[in-house]
């Protein structure tokens, strides 16, 4: 009899086989809910017995001792930075670097992918100490909430003035640029007001990868403790799983690669920049992205303590 799995997954073209059963398992029967936004406590849901999750509350729960949820190291969300910061269109700021002294909005503070944001800026010479934060809604159809999470320091880091969206605040002056993982609505337009801070952003990742190794991950796919000491190979099944689909879209992706004009230049010049292994699960395969992802939460004083992949991951630790 398999066991059943439900699980909170966004809505990532990759997990299709996966969600459609062309990917399956004997062991386990797996029930995929398609959210729009992350749960906020998998703990406190009853609905789910896994969920994809930032990596950084993931490392926070781990901080702090609490081993409720157990994390699995296969980063379905993983993404490079430099392109996910934006400005006015008619801004001088070209380069990293021009961010120096410079104000920024983010849209969460603790957030893994803004955590990582800060790191490609860390690696231009501009730290946190070296410009001033607003975090705030990225436009007026995103709700207001409290984005600081705690981190705020007047002169520092701050709510954006009167919680005003972000891109208007970028239009006007108030900002000079702004973290975002997904574009703003019309962002892509031929007229739109706004572009990416650096005109070849790819080159810029491309260089970053080889330079450190990896491409940063963002969020995992955290389980119940109960239901791994239940079963211990769960983890183990469900990130061989994840795998395949992945394995399987690609190749129907590059069968079908009409989804867009230019897709097929896309997955060549993906093959041609970036090592197989670019998306690899497991302890040992993400040792360096995780310790270096740690380091920024201490550098960053988002942890008070270093952790090492260890602390993060300490049952596929102990197993390998």
């Amino acid at each position: 009899m398999p066991v059943t799995l439900r699980i909170a997954l966004r809505d990532w073209d990759y997990m299709t086989p996966l969600v459609l059963g062309d990917v399956s398992s004997s062991r386990l029967d797996i029930k995929v809910d398609r959210v729009g936004t992350l749960i906020s406590s998998l703990t406190d849901d009853a609905a789910h017995d896994a969920a994809e999750m930032s990596f950084s509350r993931y490392s926070q729960m781990r901080h702090d001792g609490d081993d409720r949820v157990i994390g699995m190291p296969n980063f379905i969300m993983r993404g490079f930075r430099h392109r996910c910061i934006i400005t006015a269109k008619a801004s001088p700021i070209r380069k990293l670097s021009d961010l120096a002294g410079k104000n920024i909005g983010v849209t969460g503070w603790r957030d893994s992918g803004n955590t990582w944001t800060r790191a490609a800026l860390r690696r231009e010479g501009v730290g946190v100490e070296d410009a001033m934060w607003y975090a705030g809604r990225l436009t007026e159809v995103h709700p207001i909430v409290d984005r600081l999470d705690g981190f705020g320091r007047p002169g520092r880091i701050e709510a954006a003035p009167g919680e005003r969206p972000m891109v208007d605040l970028l239009l006007d002056g108030g900002l000079d640029a702004v973290f975002t993982p997904f574009m703003p609505k019309g962002f892509f337009d031929q007229e739109s007001p706004l572009r990416q801070v650096l005109d070849d952003f790819r080159a810029a990742e491309v260089t970053y990868f080889h330079e450190v190794g990896y491409i940063p991950g963002m969020h995992l796919i955290g389980f119940k403790a109960g239901i791994v000491q239940e079963h211990p190979w769960i983890m183990d099944e469900l990130s061989e799983l994840i795998d395949e689909s992945q394995r399987l879209w690609l190749e129907k992706r590059e069968k079908y690669a009409d989804t867009t004009p230019w897709m097929i230049d896309e997955l060549r010049r993906c093959a041609a920049d970036l090592p197989p292994t670019w998306r690899a699960s497991g302890l040992a395969e993400n040792e360096a992205m995780i310790a270096d992802f740690a380091e920024e939460l201490y550098e960053q004083k988002i942890m008070p303590r270093l952790l090492s992949p260890a602390d993060l991951f300490p049952r596929h630790a102990k197993a390998r």
